[in-house]
This record gives structure tokens, sequence and C-alpha cells, in this order.
């Protein structure tokens, strides 16, 4: 392999001195802090309490915090009661599941009167608790 460099210019240098040798990439005071405007003038200092007095100002009094006593109070709010639904549950036991069961009409009218009886199965089923035996309907 060879031994020659890969670049074939020197890469620019860092320093400003050398940017003024013969590398020259723009302002050479980027970044400096510009002069102030004539005519400007800063504003003056924050007075703090003790130099205000020195300097014959008026200090306010200082104003005292609230007195309050030592002793306090603890709300307690009550516990919420956390009630959970079942679906399709008894109403009469609450434990229960509620089954769909056809009535004999209902079945009957879907048979006789079949494309229309299918409707009125549906509107005569009845549903019954399997732990109580409670009906609904």
């Amino acid at each position: 392999m060879d031994n020659k460099p890969l670049l074939q210019e020197r890469p620019p240098a860092y320093s400003p001195a050398a940017q003024a040798a013969g590398y020259d990439y723009g302002q050479s005071n980027y970044g400096a802090i510009p002069a102030p405007q004539p005519g400007f003038q800063p504003p003056p200092p924050y007075p703090y309490p003790g130099a205000a007095a020195a300097a014959g100002y008026a200090v306010p009094p200082p104003t005292s915090q609230p007195n309050y006593s030592s002793t306090y109070t603890i709300i307690q709010q009550p516990a919420t009661t956390t009630s959970v639904v079942v679906v399709g549950g008894c109403p009469a036991c609450r434990v229960g599941v509620l089954e769909d069961t056809f009535t004999c009409l209902g079945v009957l009218c879907a048979i006789v009167f079949f494309p229309i009886g299918i409707l009125f199965c549906l509107a005569l089923r009845q549903r019954r608790c399997p732990n109580c035996g409670a009906a609904f309907g």
C-alpha cells in the first residue's frame, strides 16, 4: 500500500492565528458581546433592604405571620362501597344467572305462523333463575 496521505490538502486550522495566515472563514469576532449603543444607560441596581435604609429610603415594617393554633383537625371520609352489577343476574337472589327458555305458546306460534311466528317466539320467551327458580317475563 502507499504511504501517501488520503487528503490532498490540509484541513483548516482551529486557532485564530492560523486563520489570519491564510484561511478566512468570515467574521473574526463571531460570538463576541457587542459594545453598547451611544446614549444607553443600564438600569440602576436593585436596592437591598439594608442598603435602602442606609441610603435614606423608608423601609416598610416587616409583616408578621398570622398566629395559628397548634391543634389540627383530621377529616376522615367514609369508605366508598363498590357494587358489582352482573349483567343477566337474578334480581331476586342476586346469586344465579338468568337463562332464557321459550314458552310452549311461543314455540307453537313459531311453527304455525312460520315467518312471523319466530318474532312471537322471541317475544314470549321466559327468563328463569336456576338457583332460586324465579321466573321473569
